[in-house]
């Protein structure tokens, strides 16, 4: 993990320390999937690894599990909240019972997932828990236009709702928004995605709003105003 600090000003997701012993879920799972999502994340297998790398590194939010191997999660969240007061902390655990839940929200986590985990709703989680720790607010209060925020990396309805962006949607609607209320031609939006225009296939563009579309529907209840014109590309309205 050769790995320097990063300047609080990066337009990045947070920096995300993922502490879980089982090591297929973790390496071949988890990590993988955030970083679809943007984030960059460091996987430990014990509290005493991740204990030693706090120092060195400024992480945002530690997604932990309650079984480890060296210490329960809560005696390393009570520890975390102890050292490191502006941490944010998300327990991700298969322990789903009431009780849990209330210890682990109790002992200073920020939030309680339980397995499995829709990686869309722990995406979501992680950003949205990263708005709220930021003391110097530097998102646009809620308007009545679709907007992405500071970094990038989330789609926010008029209302201020929260829809996690795979790097994929990210460019996408990132080249949509540059020209508002204006057609953006599909050979704009490859562009926007690939490097090798030639060998795209673009019914991929046609698939990949459709997701978007049901995704923004599923996710805060409102219609994604964007809007296909025949022939010619895209537009997103407000």
């Amino acid at each position: 993990m050769n790995r320097s600090k990063r300047n609080s000003t990066d337009s990045q997701p947070p920096r995300i320390a993922l502490l879980e012993d089982d090591l297929l879920l973790r390496d071949r799972i988890l990590v993988p999937k955030l970083e679809r999502y943007g984030f960059e994340t460091d996987p430990f297998g014990t509290a005493a690894e991740l204990y030693a790398h706090l120092p060195q590194w400024n992480y945002d939010i530690v997604v932990l599990d309650i079984g480890l191997p060296d210490e329960d999660g809560f005696s390393v969240t009570r520890r975390l909240r102890t050292r490191e007061p502006g941490l944010g902390i998300v327990m991700l655990t298969g322990r789903g019972e009431t009780p849990d839940h209330i210890r682990g929200l109790t002992e200073g986590a920020d939030a309680y997932l339980t397995k499995p985990v829709d990686i869309e709703v722990l995406a979501a989680t992680l950003h949205s828990l990263a708005r709220r720790l930021q003391s110097s607010a530097t998102e646009p209060a809620a308007s009545n236009t679709w907007r992405l925020d500071t970094n990038g990396w989330c789609l926010l309805s008029p209302n201020g709702q929260l829809i996690a962006l795979t790097k994929t949607e990210r460019r996408l609607v990132a080249r949509l928004m540059e020209a508002p209320g204006q057609v953006v031609p599909r050979e704009a939006l490859i562009a926007a995605l690939t490097s090798n225009v030639y060998d795209f296939d673009p019914h991929r563009i046609d698939s990949l709003v459709h997701r978007l579309r049901r995704k923004v529907g599923e996710r805060c209840g409102e219609s994604l105003p964007l809007v296909a014109v025949h022939g010619e590309g895209y537009v997103m309205g407000g």
